[in-house]
């Protein structure tokens, strides 16, 4: 794995201040338009760290990292979180329509109408969903501001999905971590991990394609 998307990688060189650092990625993968840091990995690791601390093998690496605080980590990463999707609702209220454009790469004006029609269907409750897909989490409280969601609405979900998202895989790393064998073999866990995250994008895009061929099918009959 490449340093940024390693986690033990990542919060070794953060070295003394892993634990502000830690809580840094999740600010910035919360909302702020970077979606490629490895947030439910870190957050698994860190919880595996609490017990383990400086020093522990996790796979083939090392971390010699600050030792890691569970208390302090159950409460600083859903704030961190929580205040990393309210810059991205901000970002997407006022400045939806500059950031998102029809020929664009990655924030196309579709995705925006896409978005904008899901939270209407199944309401703000899919953002505690949102939460456990990798770059869905990131770009959720954009389009959730870019769509004029309801800010109170907004503000309770996404405080939901925070404290689900970030402690559950806190508290998983916890227990999960106790097991040599998890230790020893963090880098399938890591794998596992990516693997059922993108279980839902592969099911919408399966579902959608299914649906435009029955679409078209019925059209040309």
């Amino acid at each position: 794995m490449s340093d940024i998307t390693d986690p033990v990688a990542v919060l070794n060189a953060f070295g003394p201040i892993a634990l502000v650092g830690l809580l840094l990625v999740v600010f910035i993968e919360s909302g702020v338009l970077f979606p490629v840091l490895p947030g439910d990995s870190l957050l698994f690791v860190a919880g595996l760290l609490t017990a383990a601390g400086t020093g522990a093998a996790v796979g083939e690496a090392t971390y010699t990292g600050s030792a890691m605080s569970l208390p302090v980590l159950l409460i600083g990463v859903p704030i961190a979180a929580i205040l990393g999707s309210q810059v991205g609702y901000f970002i997407g209220r006022f400045g939806g329509e500059k950031l998102f454009k029809p020929d664009a790469r990655f924030l196309k004006t579709k995705y925006l109408d896409e978005s904008h029609e899901f939270f209407e269907k199944y309401g703000p409750a899919t953002l505690v969903l949102a939460r456990f897909v990798p770059f869905v989490r990131t770009f959720a409280p954009v389009a959730a501001g870019a769509a004029h969601m309801n800010y109170v609405k907004f503000v309770i979900w996404n405080a939901i999905g925070a404290i689900i998202w970030g402690d559950g895989i806190l508290l998983l790393g916890v227990w999960l971590g106790q097991i040599d064998w998890v230790r020893d073999n963090i880098d399938k866990i890591f794998i596992g991990i990516v693997l059922v995250s993108v279980l839902p994008i592969v099911w919408g895009v399966a579902k959608k394609y299914l649906s435009d061929r029955r679409a078209n099918s019925s059209a040309s009959a």
